[in-house]
């Protein structure tokens, strides 16, 4: 049987707070007049820069600890070597998460298309200068120690994978794809709070939405500096919406009702007493 449609809960992008559907529909209306901005990038690129400073600090320290410049004596070299690495990973993240960020409130252009890959790319950049150095210098000083080498290199490489999906950014945009979703939706929209979405919904009866309880309402631009880039195809082809970049994912939602329908027509006439 189809899972239940839920009552929708909607969430301004804006306060934070509940909203009756007489206040959605007032802040849509408003949002036609004039969409609220969503802030300034600058800060957040710059915290990601700290961050990514720090983090080459850290990998500075676990290099000279490896090699034995430096000892703190209160633990043992190898977990030296090991905290050092895991607050390069942390900070490397932090600083990746608010480069994303930064992105989808100002996206580079995909004139500039130098500017536009090193911008998308630059956490993954930083995964590697943050680590590869470290383990290009283990692998190879043949002084060093056997077990800080094999134990060094793996931590370092198990880091380079997990910092380099986290950094990287798998839902880009650039500044034409975001004008062009401004320019053809003057209302709100509304998205989900989970952390893999990447769509956002004109339509609050929307399909997709049918097992969501909780939903976020806002402007488009607020939804793109959410990480919420595409337009669910269903609410496009509702809206008749071309030249913004949609999801086709959801399509995979409409095969799955199709055949939940299927089913259901089936089971009621099982259910039906034969003639």
């Amino acid at each position: 049987m189809p899972a239940e449609k839920k009552e929708h809960k909607i969430v301004s992008a804006t306060t934070g707070s509940q909203m009756s559907k007489e206040e959605a529909a007032a802040a849509n209306a408003r949002a036609k007049k004039a969409a609220a901005p969503v802030g300034n990038a600058t800060p957040y690129r710059i915290g990601a820069i700290v961050l990514w400073v720090l983090a080459i600090g850290f990998e500075v320290l676990a290099i000279l600890v490896t090699f034995g410049k430096i000892d703190l004596k209160f633990m043992p070299t190898l977990w030296q070597m090991i905290a050092f690495l895991v607050l390069d990973l942390a900070c490397l993240i932090a600083g990746s998460q608010l480069w994303k960020k930064a992105n989808h409130i100002k996206p580079a252009s995909e004139k500039n298309k130098v500017k536009f890959w090193l911008w998308n790319n630059m956490g993954l950049i930083m995964t590697i200068i943050c680590f590869v150095p470290f383990i290009i210098l283990l692998l190879t000083n043949k002084n060093a120690d056997k077990k800080m080498k094999v134990v060094g290199v793996a931590c370092a490489a198990i880091m380079v994978i997990i910092g380099g999906l986290l950094s990287y950014d798998w839902n880009p945009v650039s500044a034409e794809q975001k004008e062009a979703a401004m320019a053809a939706i003057t209302g709100e929209v509304l998205w989900t709070n989970s952390l893999g979405g990447k769509v956002y919904h004109t339509h609050e009866d929307c399909q997709a939405l049918n097992r969501t309880e909780e939903l976020v309402q806002g402007t488009v631009e607020q939804a793109i500096a959410a990480n919420r880039t595409r337009l669910c195809a269903f609410c496009a082809r509702r809206d008749a919406i071309t030249g913004v970049v949609t999801d086709d994912a959801t399509g995979e939602l409409e095969v799955v009702d199709t055949v939940q329908e299927v089913v259901e027509q089936v089971e009621d006439a099982a259910e039906k007493p034969a003639a």
